[in-house]
């Protein structure tokens, strides 16, 4: 076991709201504390009360603001600095690990205060596609930040293309992490497994790019040949006008709007799926939910997206259709449906992938990233003490 670290997990997002680098960082400190690592998580937040983290640091209120075709809740006050100052100070962090270091001020003002010689500054790229900043001169207000950095993640080859063209340099690959075990154990929903009925799932927030409607163009195709069919459809939001068209135009039936579900019914609502459906459209940098429901056991149909396309291999773990392609989402959820067997062995396939994903691996990844990081920057400042004397 590595020597105690005292680490900052810091957010520019508000730490209330559920999302993927919400979660991303829960997790992560959970293993580390677990290994006997002290943790604070760093984030804005609507209230201190709302985040059940006795080690959280709230800093600040955020701001909700279009972000890749969704929401993001950051921060742009401009008077925490000080107190920034305050709690580095105070804390004196072996690591500060800042997650999407350029969205908001929070990330900028921790790297342009942390002492290199005693805090080792990590940054995790999670986003593909997410700002078009960078795209407008942005890239060069951030460059400065970005060398104060000593070590750089990217969560996935997608966001690693897509950080890197605009931020040259080293980086790490380490993927977003799971519980594969919550999902594995769970128990599935026995009156919809009951029923003699077929569930198809869906979940994540109702937002265009996450492609329902053409999820709903593809079940509508499918009722005709599988009248026991149900699509079970779980998230946040309300469905947009298309999908509302759809259901209403074709008389569908057997459609089930969850809305929003406890993390403990997310982990049944996998198992209970008989074919998982992720029809996203783009500007996915990661397919956490593909990992989610492999490690449930459900076979999966996603679009040939990039982020999805590196974490599943068509027909090995699943199917991968073209976006925005209910004809070929539906002919896919088709071959699955006549085949059990299929379902069994891509189930299978799945169930060894999503091994490498557990989270103490990934952990113990980005642990030892960290010295791997300080090291490397311990030797160049020896090398550039040695030319300067020289």
């Amino acid at each position: 076991m590595k020597a105690h670290r005292k680490i900052a997990l810091v957010s520019p997002y508000d730490h209330a709201f559920h999302g993927g680098v919400a979660d991303h960082i829960n997790s992560l400190a959970g293993q580390f504390r677990e290994w006997g690592h002290t943790v604070k998580i760093v984030a804005p937040c609507k209230s201190a009360e709302a985040v059940e983290d006795d080690d959280f640091i709230p800093m600040g209120r955020a701001v909700p603001i279009p972000s890749g075709g969704s929401i993001a809740r950051v921060s742009f006050s401009v008077w925490l600095k000080p107190r920034i100052k305050q709690m580095l100070e105070r804390e004196s962090f072996d690591v500060v690990h800042i997650h999407e270091p350029f969205a908001g001020l929070i990330s900028k003002d921790m790297l342009s205060l942390i002492n290199p010689a005693e805090s080792t500054a990590i940054g995790t790229f999670h986003t593909y596609e997410g700002t078009r900043l960078y795209k407008i001169g942005a890239k060069h207000l951030a460059m400065p930040y970005f060398r104060m950095l000593q070590g750089r993640i990217a969560v996935s080859r997608p966001a690693y293309e897509f950080i890197s063209r605009h931020f040259p340099g080293d980086y790490d690959i380490i993927p977003n992490g799971i519980q594969v075990d919550d999902f594995a154990n769970a128990e599935p929903f026995k009156h919809l497994k009951s029923d003699g009925m077929v569930n198809l799932l869906f979940l994540g927030r109702l937002e265009k790019r996450k492609g329902l409607k053409y999820l709903l163009g593809a079940f509508s195709k499918l009722k005709w040949d599988w009248p026991n069919l149900r699509l079970l459809v779980a998230g946040s939001g309300k469905p947009d006008a298309d999908s509302l068209r759809i259901i209403s135009e074709r008389n569908l039936q057997d459609v089930v709007f969850l809305g929003r579900v406890s993390d403990e019914d997310k982990f049944r609502y996998y198992k209970t799926a008989d074919i998982y459906c992720a029809p996203a459209t783009g500007k996915e940098s990661f397919g956490i939910v593909l990992l989610e429901a492999m490690a449930a056991g459900a076979p999966i149909v996603a679009s040939a997206i990039e982020g999805y396309s590196s974490v599943i291999t068509h027909g090995r773990e699943g199917f991968l259709t073209p976006p925005k392609d209910e004809d070929a989402l539906a002919d896919a959820i088709a071959t699955l449906l006549m085949d059990p067997q299929l379902r069994r062995r891509l189930s299978a396939a799945g169930t060894m992938n999503v091994q490498d994903y557990r989270w103490e691996r990934v952990a113990r990844r980005v642990m030892d990233y960290y010295d791997a990081s300080r090291e490397a920057w311990l030797e160049s400042v020896s090398h550039r003490a040695v030319g300067m004397r020289g």
